[in-house]
C-alpha cells in the first residue's frame, strides 16, 4: 500500500537526549509534578490522622509518573511519528506499565483517606455512580481496550492521527486511560465495586492472553505496511516487540496476584491467631477468676 516507506534510523543519543522543548512538554511536566505533589501532600494528612502509608505504594506511583513522562517527553517521543516499533514501546509503556504501577500505588484510597469526612462522602458516592460504576466493569473495560487497541493499528486511524499532531497527542490519554481502566480490576490495590476473587483474577488474564497476544500476531503477518512513515520490516519489528511485550504484562501481572494472594491469606492466618490468642486469653482469665472464689 505504502510502498515508499521509509523508516529513519535509531539513534542512541537521540534517545537519551532527544527530549521535548516545547510549552505542551512543560506543561504536561507541570501538570505531573503537581499530581505527585498532591499525593505527597495527601500522605501528610494521612500521618497526620495517625496512620501509617507504605513506601512502596510511593514509589509505584512516583515510577508510574516517570514512565508517562519518559513516553511521552523523551527521545520515545522524538521518533513516536516516524519509527513504528519505538511508538509501539511508548504505548507499551502508557497502556501497560504506567498503569499498573498507578494501581498498585492505591491512589484512591490515598486521597480518600486524606479528604474530610463530609467530602469524602460525596466523593464516594461519585465513585458508586451507574456511570462511573459500568464504565470500571472489568468486561467493559477490557472491551473498551481491545477496541482501541486493535482499531487504532489495524485501520487507518494510526497513520491519520501521524498526520495529525493534536490526533496522535490524544491517543496517548486515551491509551493511558483505557490501560487504568484494564489493570485496574486485575491487580489494582484501592477497594471498587467490581471486586474480583484471586483466582477469578488469574482466569480472567489466562483468558485474555490469546486476545492481548494476537494483535502483535497480526502486526507481524501484515504484507504491506501501515504508514507511508514506516517500512514493513519496521512494522514486523513493532509487532514483534509488541507481542512478546504483551505476554511479559501478562505473566508479570499473573506473579503479581500470586504475591497478593499469598500476601492476604498470611494476613487472614495472622488475624485468625489474633482472636484465637485473645479467645484463649479471655478463658484463662474468666478460669483464674473462677479458681479464686
Amino acid at each position: 500500500m505504502y510502498g515508499y516507506a521509509v523508516s529513519p534510523p535509531v539513534k542512541l543519543s537521540t534517545l537519551l537526549t532527544g527530549w521535548q522543548n516545547d510549552i505542551s512538554a512543560y506543561l504536561i511536566c507541570s501538570v505531573i509534578a503537581a499530581v505527585f505533589v498532591l499525593y505527597l501532600i495527601s500522605i501528610s494528612i494521612v500521618k497526620k490522622k495517625g496512620r501509617r502509608w507504605p513506601v512502596l505504594r510511593t514509589l509505584f506511583f512516583l515510577f508510574g509518573l516517570i514512565v508517562v513522562i519518559v513516553a511521552v517527553e523523551s527521545g520515545l517521543a522524538y521518533y513516536d511519528d516516524s519509527v513504528f516499533s519505538l511508538h509501539v514501546i511508548q504505548h507499551l509503556l502508557l497502556m501497560n506499565l504506567a498503569p499498573i504501577c498507578f494501581a498498585l500505588s492505591a491512589p484512591i484510597t490515598l486521597f480518600l483517606q486524606a479528604l474530610p469526612r463530609t467530602i469524602r462522602s460525596k466523593v464516594i458516592k461519585l465513585l458508586h455512580n451507574k456511570i462511573v460504576a459500568i464504565t470500571h466493569h472489568p468486561a467493559i473495560a477490557t472491551a473498551l481496550t481491545i477496541i482501541i487497541m486493535y482499531g487504532y493499528f489495524l485501520t487507518g486511524i494510526y497513520n491519520y492521527s501521524l498526520n495529525h499532531p493534536l490526533l496522535h497527542d490524544l491517543t496517548h490519554v486515551i491509551f493511558l486511560v483505557a490501560g487504568i481502566m484494564y489493570w485496574w480490576p486485575i491487580v489494582g490495590l484501592d477497594p471498587i465495586k467490581w471486586r474480583l476473587s484471586f483466582a477469578e483474577k488469574l482466569l480472567y488474564l489466562l483468558v485474555l492472553i490469546p486476545l492481548n497476544s494476537f494483535l502483535g500476531i497480526a502486526l507481524m503477518s501484515e504484507r504491506h505496511t501501515i504508514s507511508v512513515h514506516h517500512t514493513i520490516s519496521d512494522v514486523h519489528a513493532g509487532g514483534a516487540i509488541l507481542w512478546i511485550s504483551t505476554e511479559v504484562f501478562d505473566v508479570s501481572a499473573i506473579a503479581i496476584i500470586l504475591i497478593q494472594w499469598l500476601n492476604y491469606h498470611q494476613r487472614e492466618t495472622e488475624r485468625i491467631e489474633r482472636r484465637q490468642d485473645e479467645l484463649e486469653a479471655i478463658q484463662l482469665e474468666q478460669l483464674q477468676k473462677l479458681s479464686s472464689e
